[in-house]
């Protein structure tokens, strides 16, 4: 081989070798080590990912720490709460992958409660079906949906067990039985989380709210609960336990007093009970603000007292305050808390975006959304779930089934009878928000056609999209007759059908 020649290969080799060993940086840029990234990050990057930021203006947060983009760019985000829409996720991922130091991705978290673009019965409706299979069903739906969207990170299932029917956050949870709230419990974490948990259709599933919440003085929400300990361990941690069990990924602190200490600032529910009894290795989460209503309950001075009590209590991220971006950092500088402290809570979060897959996928595919949303047999299993959840307290004179040869109109009385957004629940709305430009409504009321949407009465000749064109713009009075659901006995089962105000006979 001629001298030219040899020193081509020499060449050739070297940007061989050279490329062989950028591969493994490579890979743990796409499969890092949550200890590895530990070690590189500064105490400010740390305390960052110990905070979920606002995607809503909020004055006192800004006030605080200054823009949501500037802290992103900065410092990284844990997680951001409250943006719903693809196309922004996707804005300040790259803000937070491309721009930031150590490129760590975002876990955006959003209330997907009982559906996200499919939306289910409310989760009160679902535990009456009494039928476990049937809501890890809808929930492995919503996770599905959600996470198309750009969603890792549900606060659900609210497992607060209620005994007063003036809560009205009862609506949200199983109601008052601890075993079936249990069942509930488990069922709905493995909807969501599935069996692998970096599924990239699954999320991670958030127990909330820890605990006692739904036992508020009168049924006022965010009032205090005085409950003795034997009966928070029979009953009201009973479904708490079995979401742990089921291996539930976060839990969220609750808003109130437990006899008359902060739940986000109770050692004895997030240390001794979660951790130290049960084992919980996951990370805990407030409610909103929570941190910083430490200082409303009156039992933290200000923000720096807030933050060291609720940190010190067992609380990992703070959501949506900024009192941790603010004042955690001078606590770990007076010696306060330890850097060894804020090592192990920003742990479990980083563990937690690898098994989501998030630093390989860290981005919404838009053009995989629509297929996944419009899924014919989301919407099917959805009116299955209606039909299991549906309670008949009495029938008084055999009234059901509705005889449509008798019946020639049904009235439809009150204003619900065209509310669109209150049709789909207390949460399901939110989670429609992005998508309410839609050329078709985003719910199907009494006035404008079925409820189950998509669905049309057998003789009818309209289309979805007819039916967006014209109703959406000429919404139809209460005096148009219009098509009204009406139960029937079919081979022994109750079924739904369709007959028009006139009689079809």
């Amino acid at each position: 081989m001629d001298c030219a020649g040899s020193k081509r290969s020499t060449r050739i080799a070297a940007v061989l070798f050279f490329s062989f060993s950028l591969l493994p940086n490579l890979w743990a840029q796409a499969h890092p080590s949550a200890q590895n990234l530990l070690q590189q990050m500064t105490l400010e990057e740390k305390i960052a990912q110990l905070s979920q930021l606002p995607g809503m203006p909020i004055p006192e947060f800004k006030e605080q720490v200054g823009s949501m983009e500037d802290v992103i760019r900065k410092y990284g985000a844990g997680s951001v709460l409250w943006v719903s829409d693809p196309k922004e996720i996707n804005r300040l991922q790259h803000i937070a992958v491309d721009e930031s130091r150590l490129h760590i991705p975002i876990l955006f978290g959003l209330d997907v409660i009982h559906g996200y673009h499919t939306i289910f019965p409310a989760p009160i409706a679902m535990a009456s079906s009494w039928d476990p299979k049937l809501v890890e069903s809808a929930q492995t739906v919503a996770a599905r949906e959600a996470r198309a969207g750009g969603i890792s990170w549900t606060f659900a299932p609210m497992l607060d067990i209620a005994r007063d029917a003036r809560w009205g956050r009862m609506v949200e949870g199983a109601g008052e039985d601890p075993y079936l709230g249990a069942a509930m419990a488990r069922a709905q974490v493995a909807g969501f989380q599935g069996t692998q948990t970096g599924s990239l259709d699954r999320v991670l599933a958030c127990a909330k709210h820890f605990a006692g919440y739904g036992a508020a003085d009168g049924g006022r929400d965010y009032d205090s609960s005085y409950i003795p300990e034997e009966q928070m361990w029979n009953t009201y941690l009973v479904p708490f336990k079995a979401a742990l069990d089921a291996g539930v990924g976060t839990f969220m602190s609750a808003y109130m007093d437990l006899n008359d200490v902060p739940a986000t600032g109770n050692r004895w529910l997030l240390h001794d009970v979660l951790r130290d009894t049960w084992h919980y290795r996951g990370f805990v989460v407030s409610d909103a603000n929570a941190v910083h209503s430490l200082i409303t309950h009156g039992y933290a001075r200000d923000g720096q007292d807030a933050a060291l009590k609720a940190f010190s209590a067992g609380l990992d991220m703070d959501m949506a305050s900024g009192t941790y971006l603010k004042y955690l950092s001078e606590e770990v500088k007076q010696g306060r808390i330890s850097r060894q402290q804020i090592d192990d809570a920003v742990l479990p979060i980083l563990e937690a975006k690898i098994r989501l897959g998030l630093f390989e996928h860290p981005f919404v595919d838009e053009s995989q959304i629509p297929q996944v949303l419009n899924a014919p047999e989301s919407q099917e299993l959805a009116r299955a779930a209606v039909q299991r959840s549906v309670v008949l307290l009495r029938n008084e004179q055999a009234l059901l089934p509705l005889d449509k040869r008798q019946i020639r109109s049904i009235a439809v009385i009150g204003p619900l009878a065209d509310a669109e957004l209150d049709l789909l629940g207390m949460w399901g709305a939110s989670c429609k928000e992005s998508r309410t430009k839609l050329e078709a409504p985003c719910a199907w009321t009494l006035l404008t056609g079925p409820i189950s949407v998509g669905t049309f009465p057998p003789s009818s000749k309209m289309s979805r999209s007819s039916l967006s064109k014209s109703n959406r713009s000429k919404r139809p009075s209460r005096r148009v007759k219009p098509w009204v659901p009406q139960l029937q006995r079919l081979n022994g089962t109750t079924s739904r059908c369709w007959c028009s105000a006139k009689s079809r006979s």
